[in-house]
């Protein structure tokens, strides 16, 4: 992000897959540019398809596993789906939302993430320790319409992989009458979206393009006509300790084992406190220590 603030180059373009599966990547180009010396070019977009490369289930498959262990479900058409969705989200309902092909990298893009709304000053806490299973200060970060970015955000080129931090604009904080010290400073509401606002007022965010996500960008603008609030809080659909969930059992272990309240798989709605029938042994998982 400085770097982009000082002009030294006109764009940046960061591969958002790093670690082991990033070096594969880099090797393959190396062998690619350097040694078949094919010529660089960039290209705009990129190819990297939002970085959606992971697998894929069929509404078969999951309406299989569904019905397999009779969990209670209920089908709607692409749009009724969004427009539900963002009614629970709007009701500060906690939504494991499970869509498409899983993401390649550590970054859930809005195909495999827990979604909420960033209007709640509690959102925060209540995400860390009754989701994620983690201490109550850590951060979180906002999905948001491309076409809104620069309305809310202190950044002057798209951020698509959630790499790049920006400030809050100053027309979106609140006043604070008196800081707080240590841990109270988390306490303090200091912007209208308080759940994805650090206590320096920047924010780690990610904008939603129609073209690479267009279902994630519909919720997302199904949520804003309904709230008028162009984006959503954003995390990774896994708890602490363990890796983003894959499959449908993966997501709905995960469902079952936090306080999450609704969890949209596919063209699939699941409400937690309609699957009072099952079992809770049969879906527990022990998490260890990090």
């Amino acid at each position: 992000s400085q770097i982009l603030k000082s002009g030294i180059f006109s764009d940046l373009w960061i591969q958002p897959a790093a670690g082991d599966a990033g070096g594969a990547l880099g090797a393959a180009l190396s062998a690619y540019y350097e040694y078949y010396d094919h010529p660089r070019t960039a290209v705009k977009p990129d190819s990297q398809q939002g970085s959606l490369l992971g697998p894929v289930y069929s509404y078969k498959t999951i309406e299989s596993f569904l019905k397999s262990y009779n969990i209670k479900y209920r089908t709607y058409n692409p749009e009724s789906l969004t427009d539900k969705t963002a009614e629970y989200l709007n009701q500060q309902k906690v939504v494991g939302w499970f869509q498409g092909r899983m993401e390649f990298g550590p970054r859930a893009l809005g195909n495999r993430s827990i979604l909420a709304d960033p209007r709640s000053p509690e959102m925060q806490r209540q995400l860390n320790l009754k989701i994620k299973f983690r201490e109550s200060f850590r951060p979180f970060a906002p999905s948001v319409l491309e076409e809104f970015s620069r309305a809310y955000f202190d950044l002057n080129t798209n951020s698509p992989y959630m790499l790049l931090t920006a400030d809050v604009l100053k027309d979106y904080r609140l006043e604070i009458r008196e800081e707080k010290e240590g841990l109270e400073k988390l306490q303090i509401k200091r912007s209208i979206i308080p759940a994805v606002t650090h206590v320096d007022y920047s924010a780690r965010l990610q904008t939603v393009h129609r073209e690479t996500n267009p279902r994630f960008h519909n919720l997302i603008k199904a949520f804003y006509r309904l709230t008028g609030c162009p984006l959503l809080v954003n995390t990774s659909f896994n708890v602490r300790g363990e890796p983003i969930v894959n499959s449908p059992r993966d997501a709905f272990n995960c469902f079952m084992n936090t306080e999450m309240d609704v969890l949209v798989m596919e063209h699939c709605i699941i409400l937690k406190d309609e699957q009072s029938h099952l079992n809770p042994k049969d879906w527990i998982i022990s998490y260890g220590k990090d």
